[in-house]
């Protein structure tokens, strides 16, 4: 769904207090434990250096089918990502639908593939196949609301909320004409929602799920599905939320969103990279020790609502993609955006997107060997912490390491249209390294001055001869 302005919203409930998700028993004071105690549950051991690539089925494709994504599923290996988030692939609902085909997160169906995209039978080859070639597949889930015309409105009408009129109607405060809220209150909901998810890991062999408007639903109500789906097999789930009680016990990766509107007030509005400092901030004082954040440059909801990448980063496109590699977080790849995608996608029609050759492409390639090659960079429990570096232009330029035993990566960032040079103090930043894009090589100390074009970055890398990675 359409999130634009929902940050705030969502943001503010990752600092509401933990109260009722922690289950010891009654005479243990949560206040005890930190955030990293609470949570319950370990990711894949496959998320350890993951990309995730969104897939946008009605205009990945000219032919907007599974079978035609499917032919894809090669250059998408070659392209180094590993965890391919499908969005919603069930039939749409008629009622109240927006434009000519809908939006694919009216579910009218949850057992069901859009004849659109083609069969169950085309998903459990696709499915298959990205397994076969070492990738991942996770479905998009709707469960906070359904389609007008979902059986479930008749055949269980007490499923749903009721607005002051005793109607039923859409999720309070956003233009959703096109779907009903549903009633978790209603264990047979619940009971019924927990299965169908049950049934695309079970008898389809997806790997897990992307989780729409996950906050909008009660926690407990994912607690439950995870261990539910965990007994399947393992399986990773994101959740459209930037709630840190998430991570104890349900969803192994949330939202970055601020990250992204930070660097677009960087980029466009000329605020400092303190902006930054919110989003890292939180990460490293809010949530728990090791969980992840998706963060992206583009996605679905940015791209056909706020703006292309380019439209949101302007000359800085590339050093925000750079960022979202080497600082903390499990990066996204939404499709198109290797080949430059520079079009907003309609939502509701068909619009594929414009296959070309770009230098993003390259880029995207460059960073994933770079993530796969360097364990300081990997994500959640797996990776090294971000450790600010002051330098000398501290409004203009940001500059950070992490560092395992093993290894070191340094990133220096200038966002700015300026050319800057800069010089690091700092002892941790000291040390010989390569620099990754140019290879060249450098000995970085107190007095080393490093140039930066506008806009311009580097990636320093250090790495043991014992490190085997």
């Amino acid at each position: 769904m359409n999130i634009a302005g929902r940050l705030i919203a969502l943001i503010a409930l990752a600092g509401l207090t933990l109260v009722a998700c922690d289950s010891r028993s009654g005479d243990e004071d949560p206040s005890r434990h930190t955030p990293e105690t609470l949570v319950k549950i370990t990711p894949p051991d496959w998320t350890r250096d993951a990309v995730i690539y969104q897939v946008n089925i009605r205009q990945f494709t000219s032919e907007g089918t599974l079978v035609a994504a499917e032919a894809q599923l090669p250059r998408l290996k070659e392209l180094g990502v590993d965890i391919l988030w499908l969005m919603p692939i069930h039939p749409i609902g008629e009622k109240n639908r927006k434009g000519t085909l809908g939006s694919p997160y009216a579910v009218r169906d949850y057992r069901a593939v859009n004849p659109e995209f083609g069969t169950i039978d085309d998903l459990k080859r696709f499915v298959a196949r990205a397994q076969a070639l070492g990738m991942r597949v996770i479905l998009d889930w709707v469960a906070n609301h359904s389609a007008w015309d979902n059986p479930l409105v008749t055949q269980h009408p007490d499923w749903y909320e009721r607005d002051w009129k005793g109607d039923f109607h859409p999720t309070s405060w956003w233009d959703w004409s096109d779907i009903i809220e549903f009633d978790y209150s209603k264990r047979e909901l619940r009971a019924y929602m927990a299965d169908a998810m049950a049934f695309w890991v079970r008898d389809v062999g997806v790997d897990g799920f992307r989780c729409d408007v996950a906050a909008y639903v009660p926690i407990d109500f994912w607690n439950d599905v995870r261990r539910e789906l965990d007994a399947i097999k393992p399986v990773f789930m994101l959740a459209e939320a930037a709630s840190r009680d998430m991570h104890y016990e349900a969803f192994d990766a949330t939202y970055g969103w601020g990250l992204h509107s930070a660097l677009h007030d960087v980029a466009r509005k000329g605020a400092s990279v303190d902006s930054l400092a919110g989003h890292y901030s939180e990460q490293d004082n809010l949530f728990p020790r090791g969980s992840m954040r998706m963060v992206f440059t583009s996605n679905h909801d940015k791209n056909s609502w706020e703006g292309t990448e380019f439209e949101m980063f302007g000359e800085g496109v590339r050093a925000a993609i750079v960022l979202t590699f080497v600082g903390d977080g499990i990066p996204l790849i939404y499709n198109g955006q290797e080949a430059g995608l520079n079009k907003r996608l309609a939502f509701f029609e068909r619009d594929p997107i414009e296959w070309k050759a770009h230098p993003h492409e390259a880029l995207f390639k460059q960073l994933i060997e770079l993530k796969t090659r360097h364990r300081a960079l990997h994500n959640g429990p797996w990776g090294a912490r971000m450790v600010r570096i002051t330098n000398d232009s501290p409004q203009r330029v940001l500059s950070f390491v992490r560092t395992n035993d093993s290894e070191k990566v340094l990133a220096v960032f200038n966002f700015s249209a300026e050319p800057r040079t800069v010089r690091l103090k700092e002892k941790l930043a000291h040390g010989e390294y390569v620099e990754y894009f140019s290879r060249e090589e450098r000995v970085i100390g107190e007095e080393t001055s490093i140039e930066l074009s506008p806009w311009g970055f580097a990636v320093f890398t250090y790495q043991s001869s014992t490190d085997s990675r």
